[in-house]
Formats: C-alpha cells, structure tokens, sequence
C-alpha cells in the first residue's frame, strides 16, 4: 500500500503499509498518543487497535531486530544487579543476558532513546535490544521484580531466627565465629537483628556506645542520628568482642583503635560491606560500622537529585577524554556516592581505571582499588605515581590534601587522562581558592579542572504526609527564593509532619548541588589570581547556581522544606 500522508514515518507508515491501519486511522493513534504523552506502542495496544502481537512484529520488522517469545525466558539466569529495578520498572526493560560486555535487553518499544541510555550508562556495557509483545513482557517483568523482592524479603524477614553466620562471609571461621557457647545465643541473636534491622531502614552507621550507667545504640539514618536499643551496659565488653570477632579484629587487644570489615551477603546476587572502627573509651569500647551499600553506586546518576542542567554538565565532563573533575562538600556530604557513580558510567571494558582510596568503601568490579597506607609510604602521591606508569585512562583519587598530590593529578589531567578526585571546601569557587593556596600555579589550574561540584545530602520530606505552610511573601524573599527560576508568588513550601511510613515526616535523601563549569570567561579569572567570589559572579552570568539556590528550587519543587535548606545550606 502506497502511504500519501508524508507525516507518516517510522512505525506509523510501517503499519500502514502493512495493511494493519489506514492513513487516517493510523493519523488519530499517532495524535492521540501524543495528547496522552503515552508512547505509540502502548496506546495502540492498550486502546486495542491492534493486538501486541501485530505490534511488535511490525516494530520488528520496521527496526531490524529479532522478535523474542518471553514466554519461553527463564527469570533464574536473567542478570538481576546490572539495571536497578526501578528503571527495569519504569522503560518496561527486561535484561536478558551480560556477555562480554554486551547486555542483551527485552523491550516493548526500541524508539525510547531516553530508556535506551539510562540503561547504558547503568549497566556500564552496550546494549543489544529485542522487541518482544507488550503484554508479554508486563507480565515477564513484574514476576521479574517480584522474584528480586522475595530474594530479599527472604534474607531480611523472621530477624529473631536468622543466624547471621550464615550471611557473613568474611568471618566464617569455624574456630572462632561458629563455636560461640550458648549463653551468647541471645547476644548473637541481638546483633543480628539490629544489623538487619539497620539494613532494612537504610541507615548508613550503627554507633554502639558505652558509658558509665547505660549502653545505647543509634542508627544515622538520612544523616541524623536516633537511639534504637538500650541493653544492659553489663553487656558492653560481650557486644564489643562479639562485633571484633565478625570483623577479624584481635579481641584481646582493648587499648588502641581496630578497622576491620564485615560482609554481609543478603542474596546470591547482593552482599553488603560493613565496615568496623573501634575506639577506646573511659567506660570501654565503642564500635561504629559504617554500612556500605555498593548498589547505591549502581542506582543511575538519574537518582541522585541533579537538576538536568547540573546532570547534563557531569555527563558532559565524564565523557571528556582528559581533565579534572573534583568533588567537594563536607564529610557526609555524599561525595563518594557521586563520584563511584562516575566511575560506573565509565567503568567498560575499552578504559583502564585506577584509584586510590582511604579506605575503599564501595568495591567495583573492573576497577582497580587501591587502599593508601601512610605507615608504608603507599600514599595519595605514590599511588597516583604508580596509575601514571600502569597506562591508565581514568584515575581516582580520595582526596587531594597536599601539593605533591595536586600535581600530579594535574599533570595526569594535562597528558591524556580523566582524573576524579574530592577537597573540603565549602563551595565550588572555593576549591579553585584552595588549589591556588596549595602552590598550585594558576596557569595549571585553569587547563587542567574542567568541572567542580560543590554538595550537600539534605531529606526527602515523606509525600505521604507532608503539609503546605503558609508562608508570607516577605519570609519567601528575605529567604532568597526571589533568585530562583520559579516565580515567587507560584513557590509552594511544604513541611513536615511524620506518620507510619516515614522517619519524623522525612523519607530518604536528595543532593543539593552547586556546579561549577570552568569555561573560557572563568579560566581567564583564575589565571589573573581572582578570588572566590569573582569567580562565583562571573560564573553566575552563565547560569551558575549556589548550593542555597539549589537548595530553595527543591524547596519550591515540594522536595525538601525550609527547615532542612536552612540546616544544609547556612554555613
């Protein structure tokens, strides 16, 4: 059949030349699925025009790919921690296969370019698509998601009765973790659930601290700390050699600091690092276990609250083939989960990558980790002195805390690689201020750093109980939103309120980012020995935002309160 409508491409024109749909039928589906902002696909089957069937051979046929019968996949071998569920949820994408690189991906519609890249850039490999029925595949990737839920439902429920032996890898020594006597079952019994328990509310360190009359222990959970668990403080010295004996630690030795390591294994698929600092204190040992999630580094760059110019910027310097990009904000600001991000997207088989780290938090796969140790001169320099003769395309470095680091990273960012690497500052232009105070030349400085992005980690507010608060317009400007995109008399702030399914009326957390590009206008500053804020008002003249600016836009989306913008951006 001959197509006259010359607006008529792609998928359209193929099912009319088919015989499926006349013009004017296939015309009203394309209209309507635009009206709807729901893709063609969907609506033609979901409007039953044409049957999934009809749909996704002609899709298949228009676009050159095979036609797969999910039917007949099996969902034990599919790989389950390469795209995050969400996403697996949202693009209706269901991974296949990871074979050297290539992860094979079922998809109902292929023109999603949008879906096509997320998955990418998560998944770290290229990817190949098939077309399989929409209903089909709906179906496929719920008992996808299902089957990921009960995995970890398994591990986490019933916590009074899991022996956590059978979870800890790194401890399982049958001398000493598997041969406790039996009055310490309850003991075990205790640690096992506030470990799990900590897990399923996604805190992110575990204090059990000692003290004169008490013993308590607290969850940091979206950063503020909260008492869980009074026990005896009887119990202290036990609680504390039992923690030592998970992580390896020497239980014998009570009067110096101890690091170790415990990993917890929820699944097959998923483990869990914990890591262990004790501290000597006046009424005995306190022990912190930081809970190191490394699916947080795998979660997509989409989730981590970047504003799409900020997200398109960091993007934009990842893929530059040399050039330093830093990191900067307090500690806990969230650094470490942005930059291990970064490192995902570019962590494919065709680049060599090195870091060096105090300590490694997050352990990834295809990249070479290296822990620094100061007491046998493996430091921040040395290590980056080895990368630069290891052929390295990418290099991360913890921190830059003295000279000799900054200059070798800028001399690696200068000669062909992509250096990663954080500061303490508090703001973007800060951190041009700092390097130049470490003896960094400016000349260096501005042809060599190519981004900067100051941070904070501020609450989510809970969407299912927040309030509006009505506020006057002159405490909106005296708070600063007359200097954000969204108008001031259309700012709706929220607050919190608290209910069941939230932490104090705040639910997770959202970054605040400030993103300083270094453009021809600011390099010339830089090199002319200009302070933070010259620096910050040049910048601002194309487009650059304060983290209090980014912090009052989430304000204003309903993501945050006011509350919480004041707490992470009054400095």
């Amino acid at each position: 059949m001959n197509v006259r409508n010359p607006v008529l491409r792609g998928l359209p024109r193929r099912l009319v030349e088919e015989g499926l749909l006349d013009e004017a039928a296939a015309s009203a589906a394309v209209e309507e699925a635009g009206r709807t902002k729901v893709p063609l696909i969907q609506h033609l089957v979901d409007a039953r025009i044409l049957s999934a069937r009809e749909v996704a051979l002609a899709t298949a046929h228009e676009f050159g790919l095979p036609l797969l019968d999910v039917d007949a996949v099996n969902l034990k071998y599919c790989p389950r921690d390469v795209i995050d569920a969400k996403l697996v949820a949202r693009h209706l994408a269901l991974p296949l296969r990871l074979h050297r690189g290539r992860l094979s991906v079922a998809v109902a519609d292929p023109t999603d370019q949008r879906a096509l890249t997320e998955i990418r850039f998560q998944a770290g490999a290229a990817v190949d698509l098939v077309v399989a029925e929409c209903d089909k595949l709906r179906h496929k990737v719920a008992r996808f998601l299902d089957q990921q839920d009960d995995d970890i439902a398994k591990a986490l429920g019933g916590l009074d009765d899991i022996q956590l032996e059978t979870l800890v890898t790194d401890a399982e020594d049958e001398g000493t973790v598997l041969g406790e006597d039996a009055d310490d079952a309850p003991l075990v019994r205790f640690i096992n659930k506030v470990l799990l328990d900590a897990i399923r509310r996604g805190a992110s360190d575990i204090h059990f601290e000692p003290y004169e009359a008490r013993y308590r222990v607290r969850f940091r959970t979206d950063g503020i700390l909260q008492e869980v668990a009074k026990p005896p403080p009887a119990l202290a010295p036990r609680l504390a050699a039992r923690l030592k004996v998970m992580a390896r630690l020497d239980i014998s030795e009570r009067r110096v600091p101890q690091d170790g390591r415990i990993k917890i294994r929820l699944s097959k698929s998923r483990a869990i690092d914990v890591r262990v600092n004790t501290l000597p204190t006046q009424y005995g040992e306190k022990v912190v276990l930081r809970i190191l999630d490394s699916g947080a580094a795998r979660m997509g760059i989409e989730a981590l609250g970047y504003e799409p110019d900020q997200q398109q910027a960091y993007l934009e310097a990842l893929a530059r083939p040399q050039g330093m990009i830093l990191m900067t904000g307090p500690t806990g600001s969230g650094k470490t989960v942005s930059l291990y991000t970064g490192l995902n997207i570019l962590n494919t088989a065709e680049r060599n990558i090195s870091t060096a780290e105090d300590p490694v938090e997050i352990y990834m796969e295809g990249v070479n980790q290296v822990q620094v140790n100061p007491r046998v001169g493996l430091t921040f320099a040395e290590a980056l002195r080895a990368f630069l003769r290891q052929d390295p395309d990418v290099v991360m470095v913890g921190e830059i805390r003295d000279l000799e680091t900054a200059e070798i990273a800028v001399k690696a960012a200068q000669t062909g690689h992509l250096v990663l690497s954080t500061l303490h500052t508090n703001s973007a232009p800060e951190t041009l201020t700092r390097l130049a105070n470490m003896g960094v030349p400016g000349f260096n400085i501005a042809t060599s750093v190519i981004l900067i992005m100051a941070q904070r980690l501020a609450r989510r507010l809970c969407t299912e109980c927040k309030q509006l608060a009505d506020l006057p317009k002159a405490v909106l400007k005296e708070a600063g939103f007359d200097s954000i995109e969204v108008p001031l008399e259309q700012v709706r702030v929220f607050r919190p309120v608290g209910c069941a399914r939230c932490n104090l009326g705040y639910k997770g957390r959202t970054g605040i980012y400030e993103v300083l590009r270094i453009t021809p206008a600011v390099s010339r500053l830089i090199m002319e020995g200009a302070n933070s804020l010259q620096i910050a008002e040049a910048a601002r003249r194309e487009g650059y935002r304060t983290l209090r600016q980014s912090a009052l836009q989430k304000v204003a989306e309903g993501i945050i309160g006011l509350e919480e913008a004041n707490r992470v951006t009054m400095d």
